[in-house]
């Protein structure tokens, strides 16, 4: 993967946990700032089209473990 250097600001104590974080972890401080850029990024990335989420249908009340195995075994086995 490419990487692109830039600057930012921290606060000191920010900065502190990060540096104790990656001793504990034996990895680079960078690293855990990296992490947190793509967490961020993440957090905050606008999808161009809606997520298709399954619909199901039921009544709307809790369903017990027996319930959900029974139906899982159905559609598995087709009977």
């Amino acid at each position: 993967m490419s990487m692109k250097r830039t600057n930012v600001y921290a606060d000191p104590e920010d900065l502190a946990l990060i540096k104790e974080a990656a001793k504990r972890r034996g990895i680079p401080e960078a690293e855990i700032i990296r992490e947190g850029i793509h967490l961020a990024a993440m957090a905050n990335r606008v999808w161009d089209e809606p997520l298709d989420w399954p619909t199901f249908e039921g009544s709307g009340e809790p369903v017990t473990n027996d319930e959900i195995t029974s139906v899982v075994a159905r559609e598995i086995t087709g009977r």
